[in-house]
C-alpha cells in the first residue's frame, strides 16, 4: 500500500543494526526492515505483533533525521510492536482503506458511495484506535533510547515538513504512521487519530524535566 521494498542489511548496515539494538532492549524479536521511497520523513510498524512484525521507514526520514531523532523514531514504533498495536493498527488501516477504494467502483456514484462509505470507515477507525496509544509508544521509546529528546525533536522535524513535503496516500492509512501527515481537510480530516505534536512534545520534555523515564 505504501510502496515499501525489503531493505537488505549490505545497504544499511547501522540502521540494521540500530534495530537490532532497540528490538532486543524491547524484548522482541527483530522486525523486518522496509525502506519508503518518499521524501517525507516517515516511518510505520505493521505485523502480528512482538512475534512477527515489519518496520519500515521512508528515504526522507533517513535523510533528514539526525542519529538521535532517528533512534527515537524507530523506538517508537518498535514501542507499537511491543504494545501489539500493530495488529489491529493494520487491520483498521486495510479495512478502512478497502471501504474507501470499493467506492471508486460506483462510477457515476462514486461521490455519493465517498460520501457514505468515508465517513463509515472513518467512525470504525475511532472506535477501534485511541490516541492513548501514541501516548504510551511515546514513553516507551523514551525509555527504549534513554532520552524523550530524540524522538521529541523529530515529532517537531516531522511536522515542520509536512508544511514543505507533499504526500499523497489513502486518507485512511493516518494510523500508521508516527504522526498525521495529511492536511487535516476534506476526507482527511475523518482519519485524525493521533494527538497533537505539541501535547506530544510537552510530555516528553516533561519526561526528562522530572526524570521520570520508565524502564524499559
Amino acid at each position: 500500500m505504501v510502496r515499501a521494498r525489503e531493505l537488505p542489511v549490505a545497504e544499511a548496515p547501522l540502521l540494521h543494526s540500530t534495530v537490532e539494538r532497540l528490538a532486543a532492549r524491547a524484548g522482541i524479536l527483530k522486525p523486518k526492515l522496509y525502506l519508503i521511497p518518499d521524501g517525507m520523513p516517515l516511518s510505520l510498524a505493521t505485523g502480528r505483533g512482538p512475534t512477527y512484525s515489519s518496520l519500515a521507514v521512508s528515504s526522507g526520514c533517513i535523510a533528514a533525521c539526525p542519529p538521535a531523532e532517528l533512534d527515537g523514531v524507530l523506538a517508537h514504533e518498535i514501542a507499537h510492536v511491543k504494545h501489539r498495536d500493530v495488529a489491529i493498527q493494520t487491520s483498521v488501516v486495510v479495512l478502512a482503506a478497502s471501504l474507501i477504494e470499493l467506492s471508486r467502483l460506483g462510477g457515476l456514484l462514486q461521490r455519493a458511495l465517498l460520501f457514505v462509505l468515508g465517513p463509515v470507515a472513518a467512525a470504525c477507525t475511532h472506535l477501534l484506535l485511541s490516541p492513548k496509544r501514541e501516548f504510551e509508544a511515546d514513553r516507551l521509546a523514551a525509555a527504549l533510547c534513554e532520552s524523550p529528546h530524540g524522538l521529541a525533536d523529530a515529532l517537531i522535524r516531522f511536522e515542520q515538513a509536512a508544511e514543505l513535503v507533499s504526500f499523497e496516500a489513502s486518507p485512511a492509512t493516518e494510523p500508521l504512521w508516527p504522526f498525521n501527515p495529511f492536511i487535516e481537510s476534506g476526507l482527511a480530516a475523518l482519519f485524525v487519530t493521533h494527538p497533537p505534536i505539541a501535547e506530544r512534545v510537552g510530555r516528553l520534555r516533561a519526561l526528562a524535566a522530572t526524570e521520570e523515564v520508565p524502564a524499559a
